[in-house]
């Protein structure tokens, strides 16, 4: 039988992430957006309550979240701030992979550390020429005899000028495209590793996004993940995983945006009565709600998928491309219920529109998931 009812154990996890949200986050939300400033002092909270790196197995030091419960506590925190909760789950990101296909020696010596001190690290996938196409990745890896030596070029890496440790994408021969790909842990302080400056941008301003380049970095072979040539299974295996998140970071910012709509048409008066007592501003409102709990839903099967141990590839890109749409469309609509007021920094929802384009873009664009929805269903 179906059932929509979180457990006691998510509806208390769910309260100590809102509460968190709300308390901590939403309070320093406008100051980070407006300074872009790393918010390292929240994030660091947000560890020490549990609410970060949920995807470490117990096993591991981890609390032994599952995928429904991931969810659950991302949508809680980008209700708070979108900016804070990207660099937040990007340690997810980053981790996902070695949880996917690490061996127990890596596991042991990547993961377990995340869980004894606080600690940030990023996923390295993207190229300044090679977004959506994963699969030509530039930068390569050569295998030198007793170590790998890696070179290239990365760019929008999250969490770069914070992080300990990287996974890598790179490649061991570009003409095999896909085939070639391989995926690499590599510690922040090895030489060769640059770092750019912090990128400036239009939403998720505090989330530091940096380019990287690799020039003779020295990596130990026990760094591979699986064997040579399993980069793109692994980089798939870990979008199916994050994918559900990113779709309930969009929830959760569309949720902030459609709950100050709510407030403000009650107390906005026009004509003599609030704008709430308008029917143009109801159908308006009527469709945000509609849109962000089915969207909720989508997200939450695909995470429930997982769980299972059911492939999720479709519904993950369902979750993502339908999440992050709605968070734009109900961030559009708050600025427009708020007016003049919502155009203005002074009122939240503008920056709630600025954060939500950013989802429609990164970990897949909206139309390569709807390329993988399609393709899967034609499969």
């Amino acid at each position: 039988m179906i059932n929509f009812q979180l457990n006691d154990d998510q509806l208390a996890v769910k309260e100590t992430a809102l509460k968190f949200a709300i308390n901590e986050m939403r309070p320093a939300a406008a100051h980070h957006d407006q300074t872009a400033e790393f918010p390292k002092n929240i994030i660091h909270k947000a560890w020490e309550l549990g609410l970060i790196n949920t995807c470490i197995p117990a096993e591991y030091g981890g609390v032994g979240f599952g995928h429904v419960d991931g969810t659950v506590i991302t949508e809680c925190l980008a209700y708070g701030c979108l900016g804070m909760n990207t660099s937040i789950m990007s340690n997810d990101l980053a981790l996902l992979p070695i949880v996917i296909a690490g061996n127990h020696e890596q596991k042991e010596k990547f993961l377990r550390p995340f869980t004894e001190k606080f600690q940030i690290a990023s996923f390295c996938l993207t190229e300044p020429a090679n977004g959506s196409d994963a699969a030509g990745i530039k930068t390569s890896i050569k295998d030198m005899g007793d170590h790998f030596l890696l070179n290239g070029n990365k760019m929008w890496i999250t969490n770069a000028g914070f992080a300990e440790i990287f996974v890598v994408y790179c490649t061991f021969d570009s003409k095999q495209k896909h085939k070639g790909l391989c995926a690499v842990i590599v510690e922040h302080d090895r030489d060769g590793i640059e770092i750019g400056k912090p990128e400036k941008k239009m939403g998720h301003r505090c989330s530091d996004t940096r380019a990287m380049t690799f020039k003779n970095v020295k990596v130990p072979k026990e760094n591979l993940l699986g064997k040579l040539g399993d980069g793109w299974k692994i980089a798939m295996k870990t979008l199916d995983h994050s994918r559900p998140l990113i779709g309930s970071s969009a929830v959760g910012g569309a949720q902030a945006a459609l709950d100050h709509s709510l407030r403000y048409a009650k107390e906005r008066i026009q004509f003599d009565v609030p704008i709430a007592n308008h029917q143009a501003i109801q159908m308006i409102i009527a469709d945000m709600t509609m849109k962000v709990e089915a969207s909720r839903l989508l997200v939450q099967k695909a995470a429930w998928l997982l769980d299972n141990g059911q492939k999720n590839t479709q519904y993950a890109s369902m979750a993502k491309a339908m999440a992050s749409d709605t968070c734009m469309e109900v961030a559009t609509n708050a600025v427009q219920i708020f007016g003049g007021y919502g155009y203005s920094v002074e009122y939240p929802v503008e920056k709630i529109m600025r954060d939500a384009k950013l989802i429609q873009i990164y970990e897949g664009t909206s139309q390569i998931q709807r390329i993988v929805i399609a393709r899967e269903g034609l499969s």
